[in-house]
Parts: structure tokens; C-alpha cells; sequence
């Protein structure tokens, strides 16, 4: 079978197990986040914390959950990894304490669902840090996302009233309900398969070149499912999805796929059952899947029409792809796991084509909302619409309305803060990266010399680090040497200001759009579940990115690829 078959069969068998859970799923998460039941444990958990489950909140109070939970989070991961080098495990693996710049970095990582690791997990963290610490992160972080989606949702569902649920309640749900479960399904599955699970010391094991080295044990699987099912990113070990104990085989491949793209995409249906209309949430999830299934064939065809006759002979851009996986296959991890908030890697970007690298860039540059990380995805999403609907009111001459909510001056302005927090954190931290320059053991040791390439390449592995981190993805280039005091302090501000600032304005949007009386639809109203809009949703994301990232685009990927 030629490898550009392999890539459209594997494309294809994704396309329809996506398509055969999307409705039960969405269905089923819809009932989750409007049950007034509460399930046992839930009862528990809400009593060792002192939360009201039944409690409304109107959008500052569901704010100050949200933010109060991450300081929490950040703030009990950044003192675990200070203390390893006296908990049992790490003593005994030989591991120390990380240091206070690299703890910042990874603690704002994973508590803000983005997961950037500036180490080499095998060689840095122990199995309390791996289990405690991250894996609990990979968990929370994932339902504080759908959460906040759901409080927007709410927002467009309820009138009159600016109460937006339970924040508690909606993290707790989303916890137990929704990621658990699938998560213990899914590290059976990976277990099956090869996947390791397990909480064995280092091993020396014989390499086929001669000599040894030092393998770790590890609860992989079951971190590994969460990695990708809540869209978080952080392996176990260095190499990530490439490393055959967390990624054994091409199955396994594509079951990680799905995993990354299972939970965003059926959040649209949740959308349209808790609004009381699914064709709202169809036009989201087409333009979701226009959007990812176009990124998912250029890049196949970029990386499968390489020119040269090495590239040729191996049947396209092998260099950096395992040989199990393919080109096709790396092709299509490779855009889900940057049109999400992902970050999860079974291949090396850095060495994708040129123009391969600027498609997993523009991936994230869109807002990673094709169908983007969980909750996060859906929300940023339904800002755009926002945005879209008020486009096409300015080309009518009349007053934008979307799901019978009028779109007036608060709302518009909340919408536009929203989308420009993104690149002007990129953009600012990129410029300054590039700018400022000092000796190796400085604070300012950017871009001079931690850059592995020169050029158009070198600009884009520090343009692509921000991109990364200010929107919640993980990926990364891997040129890039990021365990500096400047990258580890400026991207984990990147993390947390490009993770809360938004959810900041998507709450206080909800909060707008809950305290409306519901506008009557009449033959002027834009229809916004037809084909229509959702071209125009399109159109406006590609267009307001382009006029944002166009300039940064040429002066690297654009640039590389047309040398």
C-alpha cells in the first residue's frame, strides 16, 4: 500500500469513529452540566471543600473560582517539584529538585492546560511529581476549560438573569462524569497495546549500536490518555508520543488522534442540546471540520511532495517521523495536535517542510478553535461567531444579534479583547526574544543563543515557543534550547496571561449575555445555522488571522519555505 493511501485510509477511519461517538457523547455531556443531581462522590468532594453545589454564581464570583483554583494548583506544583529531592521516590531514581525558574514554568504549564516542558520528563521528574503533581494537573486543568465553556453556553441559553451555574459543581462533573471514565477505557486500550504502566525504577537496557542506557518505568498509560483526551500535551517521557512506551504502535497513533479531537468536537452538540437548537451546533462543528480537515490535507500534501531523491525514495518528508507512524499519520497528529490546545508530538515540527512548519503554526495562530482544546476550543469558537455576526451586521445596516442575544458595544468589545491578547503576547515576547541578547549565564539569554539554526528557521522555532505557550499548546519546534531563566519565566507568563486573561472576558461576556432579554427572531435575523454563516465564520478566522500573524509568517516559515 503507497504511503499517501495508508495516510488517506488512517484519515478516513478517524473522520468516521469521530462521527459514531459525536452525538452520544455530546448528548451525554449535555446532561452531565444541566443535572440537578449530584452523584455521591460528588456529595464528598463538596464537603471536603466547602462548596455549595446548588449556589448560582453570576460571572465575577465563577471568575474568582476559576482564577482561586489555578493559584492553588500553580502554587502546590511549584512546591512539589521544589521539594523532589527529598521525597522517597526521587531519592531512590536519583532525581533532585527542580530549580526555581524551570518549577515556575512548569507549574504555570500544566495548571494552564498547556503543558510546555522545558526538561526531559525521564531525566527530571519522579513518579510522585509525574502522578501527583502533573497527571492531577492534566485532569482539573482539562474541566476548568469545559467549564467555562459551559458558563458561556449559559449565557446565551438563560435571560434575564446573569447567573451562570457552579463553578465547583461544573469542575467536579466535568472531572468525575466526563474525563475519568473515558480515561480508564483509554489506558486499558494503550496497556493492551504496549503501552507501560507501572511504577519500576531505572532500568539498563542494551542499545543496537553497542553499549546501554538508562531506562525509567512509569505510570505512562494512564497519563498518557489524559494527556490527550483533555488536550493537555506533557509526555512522560522526552520524546513524547514518539516514544514507543507511551505510543507503541500506528493503532495507537490513531486511537491518540482520536483521543485529542473526541471531546472538542462533541462539545458542539452539548452546545446545541443546552441552547435548544443542534443546528447551531452543526454549523459550529462544520466550520471546525472544513477548517481541520483543509489544514489536515495541505499538510499531507506538503510533507508527501517533497522534492530531492532521498525524499522521493522514502515516500516523502521522513526526517523526523518514526518509521511505524508514516508521513500520513505524522501529518495528521501533527495538525490535531496544533488546531488543538494539545501539544502531544509523534514527530519532530522542527524538522517537518517549511511549509509544514507554517501550517502547525497557523494551526495555533487561529486560537487553536478548530475544534481546539477542551472547552477552550468551543469558547474561543463562539467568540469568533460573535465577531462574524457583528461583520455581517455592519454589511446589512443592522443591529447584530446571535442566538437571540443582541451583540452591541459591551459585547463587541469583549469579543475584541478576547482575540487580541493572543498576538499581542506573542508578538511582544517574540519581538523581545529576538531583540535582547547576553552571555549564557544571564537572564538575558534569548534567541542568540539558545536558537539551533539561523535565519528564517531560527525565527520561527522562538516565534513558534510563543505561539505555543500564549495559547495553550506545547508543542514545540525543538531547536530551541527553552530551559533558560529568560524563556522559562517569559513563556510561563505567556501560559498564564494567554490561559486567564480570555477566560477573564469569556466569563464577563457570559455574564453580558445572560442578563439580556431574549431579541424575537424575525426575517431580518441572520441565520446563523446555515451554510452560509458558517462560510462567513470561516472566512472571518482566516482573514482576522492572516491580517494579525501575516508579517511574522514571512519573515520565517514563508521565508524557509520559499528558499
Amino acid at each position: 500500500m503507497s504511503p499517501v493511501l495508508s495516510g488517506v485510509l488512517q484519515l478516513t477511519a478517524l473522520v468516521a469513529a469521530l462521527a459514531l461517538v459525536y452525538r452520544p457523547l455530546g448528548d451525554y455531556m449535555a446532561r452531565v452540566y444541566s443535572s440537578e443531581k449530584h452523584l455521591r462522590v460528588e456529595k464528598w468532594i463538596y464537603r471536603s471543600i466547602g462548596a455549595d453545589p446548588d449556589a448560582e454564581m453570576r460571572w465575577p464570583a465563577y471568575l474568582r473560582g476559576v482564577l482561586a483554583f489555578s493559584f492553588v494548583g500553580v502554587l502546590f506544583l511549584y512546591l512539589l517539584q521544589r521539594i523532589q529531592g527529598i521525597l522517597p521516590d526521587s531519592v531512590s531514581l536519583g532525581f533532585t529538585a527542580i530549580s526555581p525558574d524551570q518549577a515556575f514554568n512548569t507549574a504555570a504549564s500544566f495548571v494552564a492546560n498547556t503543558n510546555w516542558q522545558s526538561y526531559s520528563g525521564e531525566q527530571a521528574m519522579g513518579h510522585a511529581v509525574q502522578t501527583l503533581g502533573l497527571a492531577v494537573q492534566n485532569f482539573v486543568s482539562a474541566a476548568v476549560g469545559i467549564a467555562v465553556a459551559v458558563a458561556l453556553v449559559r449565557g446565551f441559553a438563560r435571560s434575564r438573569t446573569g447567573e451562570l451555574g457552579n463553578f465547583w459543581a461544573d469542575l467536579v462533573r466535568g472531572t468525575v462524569r466526563v474525563l475519568i471514565p473515558i480515561s480508564v477505557v483509554g489506558a486499558l486500550v494503550l496497556v493492551a497495546c504496549g503501552a507501560i504502566q507501572n511504577f519500576a525504577g531505572i532500568h539498563e537496557i542494551g542499545r543496537l549500536t553497542g553499549g546501554t542506557q538508562q531506562v525509567n518505568g512509569g505510570a505512562v498509560a494512564s497519563q498518557e490518555v489524559i494527556k490527550e483526551l483533555g488536550t493537555n500535551g506533557g509526555g512522560y517521557f522526552n520524546a513524547n508520543s514518539s516514544h514507543p512506551f507511551e505510543n507503541p504502535n500506528a493503532f495507537t497513533n490513531l486511537f491518540e488522534i482520536f483521543l485529542i479531537l473526541v471531546i472538542p468536537f462533541a462539545l458542539t452538540r452539548t452546545f446545541g442540546k443546552l441552547v435548544g437548537n443542534v443546528k447551531q451546533g452543526y454549523a459550529i462543528l462544520a466550520t471546525m471540520g472544513v477548517i481541520w480537515l483543509g489544514f489536515t490535507a495541505l499538510m499531507m500534501w506538503t510533507e508527501f511532495a517533497g522534492h530531492g531523491a532521498a525524499l522521493e525514495a522514502a515516500g516523502g518528508a521522513m526526517e523526523g517521523k518514526e518509521q511505524r507512524f508514516g508521513v500520513g499519520a505524522s501529518a495528521i497528529f501533527g495538525v490535531a495536535t496544533t488546531l488543538t490546545s494539545t501539544g502531544a508530538v509523534d514527530s519532530f515540527h522542527s524538522s517537518f517542510t517549511g511549509f509544514g512548519g507554517g501550517i502547525t503554526l497557523l494551526g495555533m495562530m487561529l486560537g487553536e478553535i478548530a475544534p481546539g482544546g477542551v472547552g477552550s476550543g468551543l469558547y474561543g469558537m463562539l467568540v469568533m461567531a460573535i465577531i462574524a455576526v457583528f461583520i455581517a451586521g455592519l454589511m446589512v445596516g443592522r443591529t447584530p444579534e446571535y442566538l437571540g442575544k443582541k451583540i452591541g458595544t459591551r459585547e463587541i468589545k469583549l469579543a475584541a479583547c478576547y482575540i487580541l491578547i493572543t498576538p499581542t503576547l506573542v508578538l511582544g515576547f517574540t519581538a523581545l526574544s529576538m531583540a535582547l541578547s547576553g552571555p549564557p549565564e544571564s537572564m538575558l539569554n534569548t534567541a542568540a543563543n539558545s536558537v539551533d539554526g539561523s535565519g528564517a528557521h531560527g525565527f520561527s522555532e522562538v516565534l513558534y515557543a510563543f505561539t505555543s505557550g500564549a495559547n495553550n499548546n506545547g508543542s514545540a519546534f525543538g531547536g530551541l534550547n527553552a530551559n533558560t531563566p529568560w524563556y522559562n519565566t517569559t513563556i510561563g507568563l505567556a501560559m498564564l496571561l494567554g490561559r486567564f486573561l480570555p477566560m477573564v472576558f469569556v466569563l464577563a461576556l457570559a455574564g453580558s449575555l445572560a442578563e439580556q432579554k431574549p431579541v424575537p427572531e424575525t426575517a431580518g435575523t441572520l441565520r446563523t445555522e446555515k451554510p452560509l454563516f458558517a462560510g462567513l465564520l470561516v472566512g472571518a478566522i482566516l482573514i482576522i488571522t492572516g491580517l494579525t500573524y501575516f508579517p511574522a509568517l514571512a519573515l520565517g516559515p514563508m521565508a524557509e519555505g520559499l528558499s
